[in-house]
């Protein structure tokens, strides 16, 4: 089986490289990476199913509200995250209005939608180490390959 995530070089925070066949596997293998550095994301039971539903125009804020979507979770209500299941990412173009021409132009702009499952259980039953404190932009990268798909992302910690 291919890696699925891997854990790079950084010099205070955590740095994660993910990879997929699609954006939805890269997306859930770097959210389930940044979960692995707290625990054994294998020992986690999935006693709790949470629905995450995200829309945002561009694909680096979908990844970026997505996994901040994921930390809030555990931090307002202790849920730590196993499994992300039934991802759904889709792109739609949508059109700008201008309201100083009072028309409305086709800009090409975009709009992406995350729909998913995230499995978990409450943190405190488990052996935590470490903390995450937040999602970065910085180093973020969603790069396409030949096989697939890599996201980098850093993680303050």
């Amino acid at each position: 089986m291919k890696m699925r995530y891997e854990y790079l070089n950084h010099t205070a925070d955590l740095k994660i490289r993910a990879y997929g066949k699609t954006l939805e596997e890269a997306f859930a293998n770097v959210a389930i990476a940044g979960f692995g550095f707290l625990t054994d994301t294998k020992k986690i039971k999935k006693k709790i199913e949470k629905k995450i539903s995200i829309s945002t125009n561009r694909l680096e804020s979908l990844l970026y509200d997505f996994l901040e979507q994921l930390l809030f979770m555990l931090d307002t209500d202790g849920f730590i995250t196993a499994e992300i299941k039934d991802m759904k990412i889709t792109e739609e173009k949508t059109s700008e209005y201008s309201s100083k021409m009072n028309i409305t132009e086709d800009k090409k702009n975009k709009k992406f939608s995350l729909q998913c499952f995230a499995l978990g259980d409450n943190y405190q039953n488990y052996e935590v180490k470490g903390n995450i404190k937040s999602v970065t932009y910085s180093e973020m990268k969603i790069e396409k390959t030949k096989d697939g798909l890599i996201v980098e992302v850093v993680l303050d910690i």
